[in-house]
């Protein structure tokens, strides 16, 4: 919880990058006067404050897991990608949340795929206590289930991916940057699939698609 309090608060510094004007220029000084128009500085706190308190607002209806997967989604996917092209990763995702096709979750997409059972939980008749497993290499993203580490080395790409995850969710900074797409692949593979789906276009280093 501290470090998502702490987070939080950085993330709301960048918001404010995007969302205030700049600096006081002369431009806000009356005419023939040497004082500010207070009205203008009172009406841009107010808007300031509105920003801030829907960026909470949406933030907080989210689980602190919801918001990691979403994160882990961008990194692993796109770490190394342009800016927009992990804002269209993580655009992905949300278009899938809200499609009916899909899992109504974040980390439902995200881990979207069949599961198997651990020996050592079969062996025992309590069906409470299963722990399931991806099947490897069948996942809907594939770095969740290909068996390799998922651990998030890069420290400052998953900084970067950690601030995406609460500028999409909280600002809705580029949300719809994919325009509806549910799907995408890397630019350099073609899979059969691409075919049975609308093209979008390029972000990035991946291509886009929707359903037809």
């Amino acid at each position: 919880m501290l470090y998502r309090a702490l987070f939080l608060i950085v993330v709301l510094l960048l918001t404010t990058a995007f969302i205030t004007p700049a600096s006081i220029g002369s431009s806000d000084i009356v005419e023939n006067h040497n004082v500010y128009d207070m009205s203008n500085e009172v009406e841009k706190a107010y808007k300031k404050q509105d920003a801030l308190d829907e960026f909470s607002r949406r933030i907080n209806s989210y689980a602190s897991e919801e918001i990691l997967c979403l994160a882990q989604n961008i990194y692993h996917e796109a770490r190394n990608d342009m800016l927009a092209g992990q804002f269209a990763v993580a655009d992905v995702v949300l278009n899938r949340v809200d499609d009916k096709r899909f899992p109504n979750t974040i980390c439902g997409v995200v881990k979207e795929g069949p599961v198997y059972e651990s020996w050592e939980t079969r062996k025992t008749k309590d069906p409470n206590d299963a722990i399931y497993y991806p099947v490897k290499h069948k996942c809907q993203f594939s770095w969740y289930c290909d068996g390799q580490d998922d651990d998030t080395h890069e420290e400052l790409a998953w900084r970067q991916a950690n601030t995406i995850a609460y500028m999409i969710l909280g600002n809705l900074t580029f949300r719809g940057i994919t325009e509806g797409s549910t799907h995408y692949h890397a630019t350099y593979v073609n899979p059969r699939w691409a075919k049975t789906k609308y093209p979008i276009g390029r972000i990035g280093k991946h291509k886009f698609y929707r359903w037809l």
